[in-house]
């Protein structure tokens, strides 16, 4: 069942006393304050692309001081729009409780906030639910745009969204081995493939030469992009690329805990493990310790994400730290420069993952071999 809140976010209360009767500041009094006429002052309130980005600036900022608010259904009326971005959520994902959420809908409501926008998150019960829940949302006028996270390699809803020429930006990148696929797309996303080939390299300079991968599942890009960075890290390092070492479809611990123990009982294991996500990472410290293995000194691991559970796992896990209260800060201001006019294919942007060293990766104290002996004895 669908729940939404249509104003997760609050703009800020006036600092200023209002003079009108009512007690709300008129669109007349706030360009009496700026020295501007009505009609520029409401043309920069709407985003018409004839107003400069400074004097749209300037009449935002008085708006926001003086508490000036427009009357939404009149606004609605009069620029097709309700100043309102939207993100669906499908709450039937294993992975849905993800802690990435939180500080994601934080950032996307501040940024919402700061234009005099609101956000709009729903929960969908499917992939085919969360289709017809953009478009009740379009054809109600809840929303003007949305934001798609979770980019899929085939994704319908960018199909959909496209084809009610509905304004949308991804959380991630789409199309994987087909660029053509989101030439005229707006993103914004982590360079997840730098990430996973740094934290290669890392291990290679550590000492390790078998280097093990367990990625996601390889419906999402970022799955594809990620094991690329795998790969990518081998060649750098002039490693061999061994199909036994990479493992997929890992997106909970469970599944992190099953693929990584698949990796270690192979006659020659990796004395190190690379993970496309830490929630698949921190599966694995179960399985280590089932096998009598210490993470950090038997077999290292890095991961990528930076949820607050890696800081607390032992030992902490070293990971590349993803800043979700950025990302959907970026992401809802980057729709809203598209809902205002801006072309899609202009509103990209590419951030790095940080790097959080913990305990879990150091120089190898076993061999391959030898790893393989002690977990032999200890089964």
């Amino acid at each position: 069942m669908e729940k939404m809140n249509a104003n997760l976010s609050y703009p800020a209360r006036s600092t200023m006393n209002r003079t009108s009767v009512s007690g709300r500041v008129k669109l007349d009094e706030l360009a009496a304050h700026l020295g501007l006429s009505k009609s520029t002052v409401s043309r920069a309130l709407n985003g018409y692309s004839d107003i400069s980005e400074v004097t749209r600036a300037r009449v935002e900022a008085a708006a926001r001081k003086l508490g000036y608010r427009p009357l939404s259904h009149a606004q609605a009326i009069r620029t097709g729009q309700v100043r309102a971005i939207a993100m669906v959520l499908n709450a039937d994902e294993p992975d849905q409780h993800n802690p990435f959420l939180q500080d994601f809908l934080a950032g996307a409501c501040e940024a919402a906030s700061s234009h005099d926008w609101t956000m709009t998150i729903s929960t969908a019960t499917s992939e085919q639910d969360t289709l017809k829940v953009l478009s009740r949302l379009y054809e109600e006028r809840k929303a003007d745009g949305f934001i798609l996270p979770r980019t899929l390699v085939k994704d319908a809803r960018i199909s959909l969204l496209r084809n009610l020429e509905v304004p949308h930006i991804l959380y991630g990148r789409t199309g994987y081995g087909n660029p053509k696929d989101w030439l005229d797309v707006s993103w914004f996303d982590i360079a997840g493939e730098t990430a996973i080939c740094k934290a290669v390299q890392r291990l290679a300079g550590l000492g390790h030469e078998r280097i093990g991968y367990v990625g996601s599942d390889l419906k999402f890009n970022y799955s594809h992009l990620r094991r690329d960075g795998y790969i990518e890290g081998l060649r750098a390092e002039s490693l061999p690329l061994d199909p036994d070492l990479i493992r997929d479809g890992a997106r909970t611990r469970d599944a992190g805990a099953v693929q990584a123990r698949a990796l270690m009982a192979l006659d020659n294991p990796p004395t190190a493990i690379v993970f496309a996500t830490d929630l698949a990472a921190l599966g694995f410290y179960s399985v280590a310790e089932d096998l009598g293995l210490e993470i950090g000194r038997d077999v290292s691991v890095i991961a990528y994400d930076g949820i607050p559970e890696s800081r607390y796992a032992r030992p902490a896990l070293t990971t590349f730290a993803v800043d979700s209260r950025m990302a959907g800060q970026r992401l809802a201001t980057l729709l809203i420069r598209q809902i205002r006019g801006e072309p899609p294919a202009t509103l990209r942007e590419l951030a790095e993952a940080s790097l959080i060293e913990g305990g879990s990766d150091g120089s190898p104290n076993l061999t391959p071999s030898e790893l393989a002996q002690k977990i032999q004895h200890q089964e």
